[in-house]
Parts: structure tokens; C-alpha cells; sequence
């Protein structure tokens, strides 16, 4: 992306407004702007990108060109002519099934549950159908249909919503009554709260003996969700899946809560939706599981999933029957692509195969170019802008502290916070790594993590990098307040500086545990302190930052060692120690 010249003079901005698309070529920006290729090509020059005139650049770097020569920039509604939802007519739209995700903590039963559900209530069970896991299916009850998605987890969930694709209408919540509240519940629950989704829960396992549905109830408010006979809104069904009681009152339930939406779409239109999962089938090929949003999906349509395209040759419910059609909130897995798409890719059908095969290519041609990203993520320096531009209402947070007990403090100095309209919302908090589900959450809500105390896992690291996600790391709840505080208020974020206090050399790696390493060190300069920030140097690269957890000196644990000293250091997400690597540990200092 261009870096904007300051030295670049240029006349005031405002004075021209132009829209530019989330791409296009320097061609069409110089045509956009009434200058010469060759002008735009130079001011790109300036700006350290090297670009023909045929060649495609994304909306930030064409911004900045733009806004260096006197215009005053907004980013163009993608308008993809298969891709257009037009407003449609209150006549031609007609009740549709709600579409149900179910989450909740490992072993708290969701799977059996979903077995459950779907034993005692398929649609089309009829003798002679092969069950077979299609990643979705459709229950009934009371003759009115109820879609499931069987993903793997929040995680999944939040992954398409990350890919621009809402599709759960309704989230139940699993809690086992005997095990109660836990981490990955309080995660699930934020994760459907910032999807704005309406959550039911499903007390499990009340076959259990001596189980306190109470204590739970108690949990699950503390949690933010108060059951009805508590005198809240949140709707609680005690079921057993292993019994298979309680079934049909949490569908009924279901039911009940999805009227309240009013769930509407028009079956008599070109469908589009979204593939919930897809693969490749040996003797079949490619095959993709998708759920219809809108319209009804035919054999034989035409039609484009994400950077793939075909026709569809067959459709097959979840067991295993071929259908000829499939309405609105309808899962079915088709056959006919050229390629196996991926999970949350949007599917559309086309006029005609040509307009497809060109959407795919043209689809293609942009993710290999990785200038096509379905939310654009928000920066922490960036807030002020789009608070001005009145496209901020509030600051979406994660926040990961390294102790549950940091959390309340940090929270509520946070959501104190506002500028005009505009507050500081907490959309996740936990103690522990900041994970890859916290990334994903970051992108799907266009919210910004901090972490306390704590670091990213390389794998969380990676994705965020990947994606453009703003990770910020504090030790100092001041430091960390002050400077969302100024990030709102369009304030210069203070810079920081790092102070190095110690050195070491690697002479040895040796087990510290079942899956840890620790690094034995000789200490060649300063001292190395417990918890403070370090790297890890390998021939002059850094292969790691994050903190130290644990620091030794023989078996004894040490606040602090000294230069001339051996030691052992456990560094937090790390153990691919190598002898002769670099331990260099540092603090971080405000520069003025």
C-alpha cells in the first residue's frame, strides 16, 4: 500500500469528491480523477509503488493518490451486478425456516444433542435414504422447519462471519448442568452477542444425578444472560441428550424466538447464499454444501461460488436424496463446480455460464493479487477518522489479560471512555494467549485486541498479520487506557521506545515439562528480570517476542539474574530453542 508523501503539495482537500471502487487500474484512476496515466503513474512513484498503467491497485493506495491531488476520497458500495440484492417488494417475501448454530464447551454434549434432533426429526427420512454428513439439515415440528448448522465451534462461526457471511439467525447455547459455566461457554456467548445474534440455551444432562440447575441459572447471569423465570429475556430448555427429553421443547422454543424476527425472503428469484463447507469427493469431485438465503436453487443453474463457477448437475439433501429444488434457509450439497470452493464464499446464480466463468476468473485474478477482503479491519490510529466520518458508533475491544483478575479493572476505566456519541464496547474478554479465535472475532466485528500481560500465539500472530488485524500489548493499565483514550479523540499516539536490560546466549535446551522447553543461558550482559518482555535472536533475526514465564537458577525460581550468571528461562509460546541463540530482554519507555 502507498505511503501518503507529506512533502507533496497539492490543493486543499474537499475541494472535488470522488467514489473509488475496492479496486481498479491505474488506467481507471487517471480517467476517475480527468489526469493523465502518466501523472498518476508518477505520483504512485512517489509514493514507493511501482505500477504500470493496466495494472490493478486496491482502494487504500488509490486514496491516497487521490487525496494527495485535492479530492476528497469515499469508498465506492461494491456493486457486482450478480451480486446485487435489490430491494424487493413486501408481497413477493414469504416466511422462511430459521437457521440455527449450536455452540458451546467441549463435552457439554452439543453433539449429541444435534444426533438427538436430528434422529427424532429429519425431514424427508423416508426408507431407503442414506444419512450422510452434509455440515447441515432441516427438522420439523409442528409441520414448520427449523435449519441446523453443525460446525465445529464458535471459531467456525466467527470465521464466516469474517468472510462477510451472517447467516445464523438464532445460536444455542449448550451448557452441561453438571459442569456448569466455562471458558469456552463465556466465549461462545460473547461470539453470538457480537454476531447480534439471540441466544437459547439448552440446560444438558439433567438425567445427571445431583445436578443444580440454579447454580448454573446463577452462572449464566453473571454471564449476561438472565432466564425468563428470573425475569429476563434469555430462554432456557433443560434437556437430555443422551435420554432424548427435552427435544421437542427447546424446538418448540426455537420457534418461538425465530417469530419474534419475522424471517422473511422471496423464493421467486435467482438464488444466492453461502457454502457452508466444501470439498473434494474422489469419484464425484468437487462438491459444496451451501445454504440458500434467498430464491430457489434448480439443477441445472448456472452459478458462481466465490472464485469457482459451474453449473449445478445434482443436489442432495442431508439424506442423501437428490432434490429438484431448494427454497430459502434450505441446505444442499450440489455438484457441478469446477473447483471446491471455501467455507463462507457467497454462491449467486448467473444468466448464463459465460457471466459466471468471467466473475470466477475476474474473482481469481484479485485473491491471487490479495486485494480482496470481504471486512476491511479496523486500526487503533484509525478510530478518530471514522468517528468524524460518522462511521463509528462505538470501539469494538478483545480484551486478554494474563489473570482473570485484571480484567474488571481494565474493563470498566475502558467502558468509562466515550468521545460525543461514541463508547468503548467490550465485545470479549478472557485471561490466557490471545488466540486465533480472538483474531477472527477482531475481523468479523471490526474490532481492535489488547492484550495485558499476555502475547499472541504464533498461530494468532500470523492470522493477524495475514489479516490486518491491530494487536496492542501493554504492561501499564495507563498506558494502555491512555492511549485508547487518545486514539478516540484523534490525539498523536505517544511513542514508545524499547530499553534493552539484559542479554544472554543459549548453551543448552533441555525438557520443562510435557510439551515446554527451557532454555539453559549464560547471562552476558545487564540482567534478565521474571516477566519482562524478550526476544529471541537467531543470526540476527528476531524469532520470537512475548515475556518470560519462568526464570531459574539451579531448581530455585528467581525474580532476577545478574551478567556472568547461569540460568533456565521458559519463554511464553515458545520452545524451538536452538544453542547460540540471543535471550534479549527490554522495557518499553514513552519517548517525551
Amino acid at each position: 500500500m502507498a505511503k501518503s508523501n507529506p512533502g507533496q503539495s497539492s490543493p486543499s482537500k474537499g475541494e472535488r469528491k470522488v467514489e473509488l471502487p475496492a479496486t481498479m487500474t491505474v488506467k481507471q484512476l487517471a480517467e476517475t480523477l480527468g489526469i493523465s496515466g502518466v501523472e498518476v503513474i508518477k505520483q504512485l512513484m512517489q509514493n514507493g509503488v511501482m505500477a504500470g498503467i493496466n495494472q490493478t491497485i486496491d482502494y487504500d493506495t488509490a486514496a491516497i493518490i487521490a487525496s494527495d491531488m485535492g479530492f476528497e476520497v469515499r469508498e465506492k458500495a461494491e456493486a457486482e451486478a450478480e451480486v446485487i440484492v435489490r430491494e424487493e417488494d413486501e408481497k413477493q417475501l414469504k416466511p422462511r425456516p430459521p437457521v440455527v448454530t449450536v455452540m458451546g464447551h467441549i463435552d457439554h454434549g452439543k453433539t449429541k444433542l444435534l444426533d438427538a434432533i436430528r434422529q427424532t426429526n429429519v425431514v424427508a427420512s423416508e426408507a431407503g435414504g442414506i444419512t450422510q454428513h452434509i455440515g447441515a439439515y432441516q427438522v420439523e415440528t409442528h409441520g414448520r422447519k427449523i435449519t441446523f448448522l453443525d460446525t465445529p465451534g464458535h471459531e467456525a462461526f466467527t470465521a464466516m462471519r469474517a468472510r462477510g457471511a451472517k447467516v445464523t439467525d438464532v445460536a444455542v447455547l449448550v451448557v452441561a448442568a453438571d459442569d456448569g459455566v466455562m471458558p469456552q461457554t463465556l466465549e461462545a456467548i460473547d461470539h453470538a452477542k457480537a454476531a447480534g445474534v439471540p441466544i437459547v440455551v439448552a440446560l444438558n444432562k439433567i438425567d445427571k444425578p445431583n445436578v443444580n440447575l440454579d447454580r448454573v441459572k446463577q452462572q449464566l447471569a453473571e454471564a449476561g444472560l438472565v432466564v425468563e423465570e428470573w425475569g429476563g429475556n434469555t430462554v432456557c430448555v433443560p434437556v437430555s441428550a443422551k435420554m432424548k427429553k427435552g427435544i421437542t421443547d427447546l424446538l418448540e422454543s426455537i420457534l418461538v424466538v425465530a417469530e419474534m424476527l419475522e424471517l422473511k425472503a422471496n423464493p421467486d428469484c435467482p438464488a444466492s447464499g453461502v457454502v457452508i463447507e466444501a470439498g473434494l469427493d474422489k469419484t464425484k469431485g468437487p462438491m459444496a454444501t451451501v445454504l440458500v438465503e434467498r430464491g430457489t436453487l434448480n439443477p441445472g443453474d448456472p452459478v458462481v461460488v466465490g472464485d469457482t463457477w459451474g453449473k449445478v448437475k445434482a443436489m442432495f439433501n442431508d439424506v442423501g436424496k437428490r432434490v429438484k429444488k431448494a427454497g430459502p434457509a434450505t441446505p444442499v450439497k450440489i455438484l457441478g463446480l469446477n473447483a471446491a470452493p471455501q467455507a463462507g464464499d457467497t454462491f449467486v446464480v448467473t444468466a448464463t455460464d459465460r457471466e459466471a466463468r468471467a466473475t470466477a476468473e475476474r474473482r481469481q485474478l484479485e485473491r491471487q493479487q490479495k486485494i480482496v477482503r470481504p471486512v476491511r479491519p479496523v486500526k487503533l490510529d484509525d478510530v478518530y477518522a471514522q468517528i468524524k466520518a460518522g462511521q463509528a458508533k462505538e470501539l469494538n475491544l478483545i480484551l486478554k489479560t494474563d489473570v482473570q483478575g485484571s480484567i474488571e479493572p481494565i474493563k470498566n476505566s475502558l467502558e468509562r471512555l466515550e468521545f460525543g456519541e461514541v463508547k468503548v464496547k467490550i465485545i470479549h474478554s478472557g485471561s490466557g494467549n490471545i488466540t486465533e479465535g480472538d483474531v477472527l472475532l477482531a475481523l468479523a466485528s471490526k474490532g481492535v485486541i489488547i492484550g495485558f500481560h499476555t502475547t499472541p500465539t504464533v498461530g494468532a500472530q500470523r492470522l493477524a498479520e495475514a489479516e490486518g488485524v491491530d494487536i496492542r500489548l501493554y504492561d501499564i493499565i495507563y498506558d494502555l487506557v491512555e492511549d485508547v483514550e487518545r486514539a478516540m479523540k484523534g490525539l498523536k499516539e505517544p511513542e514508545y521506545a524499547e530499553v534493552t536490560e539484559g542479554r544472554a546466549e543459549v548453551r543448552a535446551v533441555f525438557a520443562a515439562g510435557k510439551k515446554e522447553k527451557a532454555a539453559g543461558l549464560m547471562v552476558t550482559e545487564g540482567r534478565l528480570r521474571r516477566d519482562s518482555l524478550v526476544k529471541v535472536i537467531r543470526k540476527g533475526q528476531v524469532v520470537h517476542q512475548s515475556k518470560i514465564t519462568s526464570l531459574r537458577r539451579f531448581k530455585d525460581d528467581v525474580k532476577e539474574v545478574a551478567a556472568g550468571m547461569e540460568c533456565g528461562l521458559v519463554v511464553d509460546g515458545f520452545s524451538a530453542f536452538e544453542p547460540g541463540d540471543i535471550i534479549e530482554v527490554f522495557r518499553r519507555e514513552k519517548v517525551g
